[in-house]
């Protein structure tokens, strides 16, 4: 998966037929005793079959990404009927979008609109009338083929044979896949909101409001990516607020404070300096914030505890920073309850344990250069990654 910062995950938070008290206590995501990492811990021994064990024990999402729809469809029941029986809300991410990661490490995806949309029919025919958190589209948002920026700028995901009608058909998709799963009775759905270190919260708001952000729950953020819950959660404030303000007021996107006008993350002052240009927007249109109506976010806290990787300055040529980097930690456990106005909560939707992909940073491979090890294809067990991450993980992982 290209993780230049986010995703386009559909997450499907299903609290409806819930008390706000039972919604709110993390023991309700679905635990799957057939999850892959319990699966990764059949196939190990010693040590590495124990830290894969831990994790297990630990509620993360279940990725749909492969299959014709009838297969997607008999996978989506299974884990809604599994966790239905328990009392349990599953997370599901589709990823099956065509172009997928723009054919790069985790190259794939449907072959073309139709085939996506009968796809994600299938999807939803799964799930059913059942309580799920489903996620749609990492990086669907964040990698389009033949986008252009709002500066104008053609990105550069540019697949041979294409071109910027694409870009246009990737929406097209987005907004079919939300037509098709919002008709479910019991699903919250969340689109592809990247991350801070990726988009400035005006492109990625006016992104997600042509992809119907409107007609769904919020974004997510931070998908497979490793940005601190202090990067993320005003992130999230800042892409709501300008969805707002994009959506309520015309306001162009671009007139969005972004957090690449100043360094919000590093000092206090300037992250209240953003927060306070809101404000003032705001309140020149006679509006005032209004989290509990605007769209939230979901974060992806999965492998985020200790933050981003730093490479050693000139090193690489393409440090991939967002791939398998050395010596970060788990991040905080997977919660509804996350005390943020905008986040409606903390998960693990990267299953942490399983590899990004053979980082090469630039070089010719096949080791990546910073381990001096042979990485794991994307998606296969990360032996040496799963106990840094428990070793690191903050706060601490527990033993029982």
């Amino acid at each position: 998966m290209m993780r230049r910062n986010g995703l386009a995950l559909v997450l499907v938070l299903l609290m409806p037929v819930m008390g706000a008290r039972a919604a709110d206590d993390a023991s309700r995501l679905f635990i799957d005793d057939s999850s892959t990492t319990m699966k990764a811990a059949d196939r190990l021994a010693g040590g590495a079959r124990a830290d894969a064990m831990r994790l297990a024990r630990v509620p993360s999402a279940t990725w749909l990404a492969y299959g014709t729809p009838e297969i997607t469809e008999g996978l989506a029941r299974d884990v809604t009927e599994r966790a239905a029986a328990v009392g349990q809300i599953p997370v599901l991410v589709a990823y099956n979008i065509p172009y997928r990661d723009c054919a790069l490490y985790s190259a794939g995806g449907a072959a073309d609109g139709a085939s996506y949309l009968a796809w994600i029919g299938g999807l939803a025919k799964g799930v059913g009338d059942r309580t799920a958190i489903v996620v749609l589209e990492p990086d669907g948002l964040g990698v389009i083929p033949w986008h252009r920026t709002l500066a104008g700028v053609v990105e550069g995901c540019q697949p041979k044979g294409h071109d910027e009608a694409a870009a246009a058909r990737r929406y097209d998709q987005l907004r079919g896949a939300v037509a098709i799963l919002a008709a479910l009775p019991n699903v919250r759905i969340y689109l592809d909101g990247t991350g801070s270190s990726w988009l400035a919260p005006g492109e990625i708001a006016s992104r997600l409001i042509r992809a119907d952000v409107d007609k769904v729950a919020g974004f997510f953020l931070n998908v497979s990516n490793f940005e601190s819950d202090a990067r993320a959660v005003p992130y999230a404030r800042w892409v709501s607020d300008c969805i707002a303000l994009v959506s309520r007021t015309g306001l162009d996107p671009r007139a969005c404070p972004s957090q690449f006008s100043a360094d919000p993350f590093e000092k206090p002052d300037n992250r209240r300096w953003i927060d306070a240009a809101y404000d003032r927007l705001f309140a020149e249109r006679g509006l005032k914030r209004a989290p509990q109506s605007q769209k939230h976010a979901l974060i992806d806290s999965s492998r985020n505890g200790l933050g981003s990787w730093k490479p050693p300055a000139g090193r690489y040529r393409d440090a991939e920073v967002w791939c398998n980097p050395p010596a970060r930690g788990l991040g905080r456990r997977p919660t509804l309850a996350s005390g943020e106005a905008y986040v409606d909560a903390f998960l693990w939707i990267k299953v942490p344990g399983e590899s990004d992909g053979e980082c090469l940073r630039g070089t010719a491979g096949p080791e990546d250069p910073e381990r001096r090890i042979k990485a794991p294809a994307a998606g296969q067990w990360f032996v040496e990654q799963a106990r840094e991450l428990i070793e690191l993980a903050k706060p601490p992982l527990d033993r029982d």
